[in-house]
């Protein structure tokens, strides 16, 4: 199911903006039988199109509303720094994203803290765990657009 059709990706676009939707509300909303949005919603799983559903939490109230973008460069491009780095940014709770870039910029990590101590900690893990040419940091001084809905 590479391609889809309408009403499949109406149904998508109801699940990108509230996974919580039964399909009698969807069916409703797409003018389609709830067996029919069933069927639907089981195949874009199936095709692997859906890949999950979350429940999204607010990170000022869970104790994390710092966000930084932090910027790794590394002198070493072996697949051995590679996949240390790798596990030790994927183990650690903070890092919500990590990206590897072309370019000069080899890594770009999204990290969510309490404030700017408990980055400088993160930062202090990282680099004793790791070597890395250098490591920067920009913090978001405000959020203009955060979704995790993809574009139909």
């Amino acid at each position: 199911m590479a391609e889809l059709d309408d009403l499949s990706r109406k149904i998508l676009a109801l699940l990108q903006q509230d996974a919580t939707l039964t399909a009698d509300e969807i069916s409703e909303r797409v003018a389609l039988s709830r067996n029919a949005v069933w069927r639907r919603i089981r195949q874009m799983e199936e095709a692997g199109i859906i890949t999950g559903r979350v429940a999204l939490a607010d990170p000022v109230k869970l104790g994390c509303p710092l966000e930084v973008m932090v910027l790794v460069r590394t002198n070493t491009h072996d697949a051995r720094w590679m996949d240390r780095f790798q596990r030790i940014v994927r183990a650690m709770p903070e890092v919500v994203g990590v990206y590897r870039m072309s370019g000069d910029l080899d890594y770009l990590l999204r990290v969510r803290v309490a404030d700017v101590a408990a980055y400088d900690a993160f930062y202090k893990r990282v680099i004793a765990q790791v070597p890395v040419s250098d490591m920067s940091a920009s913090f978001v001084m405000e959020e203009i657009k955060e979704t995790t809905a993809l574009p139909l």
